[in-house]
């Protein structure tokens, strides 16, 4: 089984690959789809679409470990 740390890894070389399809909430810094009007974190609707911004971002992202609270971790 892969750890969270791994999988997050995992996760940002395929956004680094195709960067045009995600952008950066400017609000939590989450990266999120390119599609994405209100963002699923912090309901933010400012967005980075920067192909740097994303790439930086999703490198610094997949480096360590999560510190943000997600939908996700809400539902439990």
């Amino acid at each position: 089984m892969a750890s969270s740390q791994q999988t997050r890894a995992e996760k940002a070389q395929a956004i680094i690959k195709n960067p045009c399809s995600y952008q950066v909430c400017e609000g939590c810094d989450s990266i999120v789809g390119a599609s994405v009007v209100v963002c699923p974190n912090c309901h933010g609707y400012r967005f980075d679409d920067e192909i740097d911004r994303v790439i930086e971002q999703a490198l610094e992202l997949g480096s360590r470990e999560q510190q943000s609270v997600t939908s996700e971790d809400l539902m439990s």
